[in-house]
């Protein structure tokens, strides 16, 4: 079996990295050469464009920026699906508008071309140790094709349903991580105002139905010991944002919280944050509140 890898960024590349190094024949494309040269001595074979990594694969992943990048690179006169043979697969890992999955997928059966949604979970950091969580949304016997590679990147692997479940479980799982950066940033920094301890706040919330993962398990290593390195970017925050604000409209459901933090975002990114970690909004507020930064010590 040949796979292609399109897109090496921050996940993409620990991602292929892993599929080289545990043994798969690996194929890879990317607009920025550096981390292709990288994998070429690892062991991938370098690809100038995106239909050499058709062409040459049986399977394709694609992990890219956004909904826009993805439909060309599989959509367009020189993607994936004009150059990939019947009986093909392409696995989107990337986070997009799940309506464009849907119309993707379409059309790749139309070419008697299998499609899955496999978007991530968890870090770059978690990539690059092959520990990534993945939402699939895909046909039985097509998961079934691709999982032995997704155990070669992550060591949770879920089958969610069909084709699309995976992009929409990926936004619901996403509106709450993102949110809880949003309300938590508010939260520590309403305390430091007060005066209060943050360890004694924390040890308080902790054990109350008030904690949540980012505030207890991600913020401790990341804003609150003074690292705002991205592990996933204001940018990608906001971007996901309008995503499950738009697609919650497509379907009628009011998301006015989503629509709310989206907002306090787009303020960071205003003040020319949003290359910054998502957990960094507490220092943000609390910069432009005249707070001390909070830090644990």
């Amino acid at each position: 079996m040949n796979v292609g890898f399109i897109g090496l960024g921050n996940m993409g590349k620990g991602m292929a990295s892993n599929l080289v190094r545990k043994g798969a024949r690996v194929v890879v494309h990317d607009i920025n050469p550096a981390p292709v040269e990288a994998l070429e001595k690892a062991g991938a074979g370098p690809a100038r464009n995106v239909a050499e990594v058709a062409i040459s694969s049986d399977i394709v992943f694609t992990m890219l920026p956004t909904t826009a990048v993805v439909e060309s690179v599989i959509d367009g006169p020189d993607g994936v699906l004009a150059h990939l043979k019947p009986g093909g697969v392409i696995v989107d890992m990337s986070t997009i508008d799940p309506l464009v999955t849907d119309r993707l997928a379409a059309l790749a059966a139309t070419r008697d071309i299998a499609f899955a949604d496999a978007p991530v979970g968890r870090l770059a950091s978690h990539a690059e140790r092959g520990e990534c969580l993945f939402m699939v949304g895909a046909a039985d016997d097509v998961f079934a094709r691709i999982k032995p590679l997704l155990e070669m990147m992550g060591t949770t692997i879920h089958h969610c349903g069909g084709v699309g479940a995976g992009m929409r479980t990926k936004l619901v799982n996403n509106y709450l991580a993102i949110i809880s950066c949003a309300f938590n940033a508010e939260a520590i920094a309403l305390s430091q105002r007060f005066g209060l301890t943050l360890e004694k706040t924390l040890d308080v919330i902790h054990g109350t139905t008030a904690t949540n993962g980012q505030l207890k398990t991600a913020w401790p290593s990341k804003v609150l010991k003074g690292d705002v390195a991205p592990g996933f970017a204001i940018d990608l925050a906001h971007k996901d944002l309008t995503l499950i604000v738009e697609a919650a409209n497509a379907v009628k459901v009011p998301v006015p919280i989503a629509a709310a933090a989206r907002e306090s975002f787009s303020v960071a990114r205003s003040r020319g944050k949003g290359d910054q970690d998502f957990s960094a909004m507490a220092d943000i507020l609390c910069d432009d509140a005249g707070i001390e930064r909070p830090r644990l010590k």
